[in-house]
């Protein structure tokens, strides 16, 4: 039996050690993948405290450190081999969506295949504590894909708008022929859905529901690019959500109930916890990843939390699951239009054995949904 092919890539948390990212890298080349993403973060989920508490990795800096992006990928190019690089996501408040511009610009010309440049409206994590501004996001990041989309066309020019104003602004830099580089939009809400639809070459989501869910959102993106005189099919459907693999499905059982995994739910909005028929136990207004300040949560109501959080919900902050599971998982998602997978293996957090067994069975899972056998 035949299923839709689906582009396989693999998301790095892209920290210290410098070398494991290396060998990251080269798994994925080696597994033949489509692409390989980085984060863009100067901090964590994840609460330093509690990451020394249940992270057996003790990597140099602990938890909140990250390289930049631009110059780790800049550093990847020359080891990416044919697989395609991008951000997943960046955001346009702590870099100014022209400079954004230039530096996907430059990736095109380091690489051998348009870069992805995933942007979204940004979190509070990475903006506020700097003092940066956190508010309008939506409004800022519609600008921002407007440059973005002019820069690459080259075609920049003045602008004014409420958050961004250029004057006799100037990007001569072009991509070579074949290498523009593609912005894909994380969104999830409705607003954001359509600003995809109208801007975007992809759609980079990390959470959804249910295959159900995934159609649903995928088809207000289409409908959003007709609307915008676009052509649908000319727009990546992708996903980039947290994966734990497991060896049988007892292993994945005694997964949903390790506190990794259940923190990770505490990071899915409070809005989708009362669809489930849940209460989210940081509070009904809680917007999940979006809004979490992790040096300033209390490390006693989140142990609370952790304990409070139902399988049901457990499993839509983390796809737990073994190969066979996963597989059937993703095809599904390739039915209601999912196209490119690139999510971020977390399995290796929980020992170095499952560190090991995720290198070992990420290539495999990647090879089965690439064929569509």
């Amino acid at each position: 039996m035949s299923h839709p092919r689906v582009d396989v890539g693999m998301g790095i948390p892209a920290g210290p050690p410098m070398g494991l990212v290396r060998m990251q890298v080269a798994v994925a080349r080696l597994g033949r993948l489509d692409s390989v993403m980085v984060l863009d973060h100067l901090q964590s989920h994840w609460p330093e405290a509690l990451w020394s508490e249940l992270i057996w990795l003790r990597r140099p800096g602990g938890a909140h450190a990250f390289f930049d992006y631009a110059a780790l990928l800049g550093s990847m190019a020359a080891r990416s081999g044919g697989m395609r690089l991008g951000v997943q996501v960046t955001d346009p408040v702590r870099r100014h969506p022209v400079v954004v511009a230039q530096t996907m610009l430059t990736l095109a010309h380091l690489s051998r295949r348009a870069p992805i440049l995933g942007i979204g409206s940004g979190e509070r994590e990475n903006i506020e504590p700097y003092g940066l501004p956190f508010d309008h996001p939506t409004g800022r990041l519609e600008e921002a894909l407007q440059i973005l989309r002019d820069c690459f066309a080259g075609r920049l020019s003045d602008f004014t708008g409420e958050h961004y104003v250029l004057r006799g602004a100037v990007m001569s830099l072009r991509p070579p022929p074949g290498r523009v580089p593609e912005i894909w939009v994380g969104a999830h809400g409705p607003r954001m859905l359509e600003l995809t639809g109208r801007y975007g070459d992809g759609w980079i989501p990390t959470v959804v529901t249910s295959p159900e869910d995934y159609a649903q959102k995928w088809q207000a993106v289409q409908r959003a690019a007709v609307q915008a005189d676009r052509d649908p099919e000319g727009i990546t459907a992708s996903f980039a959500p947290f994966v734990m693999l497991a060896r049988d499905p007892a292993e994945a059982r005694a997964i949903l109930r390790n506190p990794i995994a259940r923190f990770n739910a505490l990071l899915i909005p409070a809005a989708v916890w009362r669809s489930h028929g849940a209460e989210h136990p940081l509070g009904p207004r809680f917007r999940g990843f979006i809004d979490v300040l992790p040096e300033q949560l209390d490390l006693d109501e989140v142990h609370a939390a952790i304990e409070a959080v139902p399988d049901d919900m457990a499993a839509l902050g983390v796809m737990v699951a073994t190969p066979d599971q996963l597989v059937a998982r993703v095809r599904a998602l390739a039915e209601a239009g999912l196209q490119h997978f690139s999510p971020y293996v977390l399995s290796s957090l929980l020992s170095r054995r499952n560190a090991l067994y995720d290198s070992r069975a990420w290539p495999l899972i990647a090879r089965r949904l690439r064929s569509g056998r």
